[in-house]
């Protein structure tokens, strides 16, 4: 949960090798997609398991959900009918009419289980008016002691904007949140913050709840509702069903909540202010996966402002249209496109800049580059005819390596074998990272 990013993507790359058998609990599904190969679902009390990454798990899944959809539309049918024969029959039920009084309640309860939310409502929040000066920051800087967070930065929000904020650990995400929405002050420069913006401030430590509350007064104590288009009404119980508080567990105690659900309960009293400038610091922290959907659902309807600092690549992907980049020494570099196009280029720059490459991404980042390379205008005819060559025997060694690391998942793998395959993939990986290098000397020319 607490990692940055670039740790991240180190001990993802790290748990992709050969060999190494694994069992992990993790919401992050990038995490779940590039590393697993088998996926166990606990819900409703029920372990399922499904092979493949995590996009072949959401595949598998909605292919079960939508069978179990169309069981419960015939099982519906059916009791239908069953319930009309229990209504019309007599008092005294014989052996064979109570047998069959049963069944029905036993189908009903079976049908109950199948039943999805598919009736979940579309939110269309009325949004705070927004006027046109939302926030701006003229020069801003801050520094703690010799440490630079923040030099000369301006920007001028605008309105429904998006913004993901990336940066290693201690660069200054928090501080900058803070100086955004005037809690704390910069050291020079100044923050001009529009006359309608109400801000909504979700900080990674959270807020300490009182205790003796029931969960649904703990919102309530913010507003009984949320205002939606058309003059319709989004109640604090309603809310709290939608992020998964049942309306039994929303009688409970905050003393009783678990510290997930607590997180959820604390985003919630945010979201029921109403904010048109909405500000997630770790949002996705201590979060099920099934709630990490449903705060996506809901923030992609979001009509005001949203600031996003998380580690949660698959989460800043879906929701933000531009970077934020704390690159240190108080330097912020505005990217224009998701997180995983920003990785995709520092990967490509550190190619180029021949700074290195880890020997498990040189094949994506080639692959990357030889749709827009492989032509140069300074090659020679013999250069050009070795750039084919090498193409195809890339192609050819990246074939082969996943056939390798296929064998490593195979349940019958003898040692013998497997110290075989280890030598052949060391050797290949040499071949590859060579022909890779000299791939890319030629596509610079």
């Amino acid at each position: 949960n607490h990692l940055d990013v670039e740790m991240i993507e180190w001990l993802e790359e790290y748990l992709q090798q050969p060999g190494i058998t694994l069992f992990m609990v993790t919401h992050d599904r990038y995490f779940l997609e590039n590393v697993c190969d088998n996926i166990i679902e606990l819900e409703g009390g029920q372990l399922r398991r499904y092979s493949g990454s995590y996009s072949d798990y959401l595949e598998k899944k909605a292919l079960r959900e939508e069978v179990e959809t169309t069981t419960y539309e015939r099982q519906n049918k059916l009791l239908k009918r069953e319930l009309e024969w229990v209504r019309r029959s007599p008092q005294a039920r014989t052996t064979k009419a109570k047998a069959r009084v049963d069944a029905y309640f036993n189908k009903k309860e079976t049908n109950d289980a199948l039943k999805k939310k598919s009736d979940e409502m579309t939110l269309q929040i009325k949004e705070n008016w927004m006027g046109s000066k939302v926030v701006e920051l003229h020069n801003i800087s801050k520094a703690f002691g010799e440490k630079k967070l923040l030099e000369n930065f301006s920007y001028k929000f605008k309105r429904k904007e998006r913004v993901g904020i990336v940066g290693q650990n201690g660069s200054g995400k928090s501080t900058f949140l803070q100086i955004l929405t005037g809690a704390l002050p910069p050291d020079t420069g100044k923050v001009v913050i529009g006359e309608t913006i109400i801000f909504g401030h979700y900080r990674q430590e959270g807020i300490q709840l009182k205790e003796d509350k029931r969960v649904i007064d703990a919102v309530r104590d913010i507003a009984d509702y949320i205002p939606l288009e058309k003059g319709k009404e989004l109640s604090a119980a309603q809310l709290l069903e939608r992020f998964l508080f049942s309306r039994p567990q929303q009688q409970v105690y905050v003393s009783q909540l678990s510290g997930g659900e607590r997180r959820r309960l604390y985003l919630l009293t945010i979201l029921m202010k109403n904010p048109n400038f909405l500000i997630l610091d770790e949002p996705t922290n201590d979060l099920d996966v099934l709630t990490l959907q449903v705060l996506e659902d809901f923030l992609e309807d979001f009509p005001g402002c949203l600031v996003v600092v998380t580690h949660d690549r698959y989460f800043m992907d879906r929701l933000v249209d531009h970077l934020f980049v704390f690159e240190g020494n108080g330097k912020i570099k505005d990217f224009n496109g998701t997180y995983a196009e920003y990785r995709a280029l520092k990967r490509t720059e550190a190619v180029g800049s021949g700074s290195g490459s880890s020997s498990s991404s040189g094949g994506n980042q080639l692959a990357v580059a030889v749709g827009s390379s492989s032509k140069q205008s300074g090659l020679t005819n013999t250069e050009r005819n070795e750039m084919k060559k090498l193409e195809k025997e890339l192609a050819t060694l990246e074939t082969r390596k996943k056939e390798i690391l296929e064998k490593f998942n195979s349940a019958d793998l003898g040692a013998d074998e497997a110290t075989k395959l280890s030598a052949e993939l060391g050797k290949l990986q040499d071949d590859l990272d060579g022909k890779e290098m000299r791939w890319l000397e030629l596509s610079e020319k």
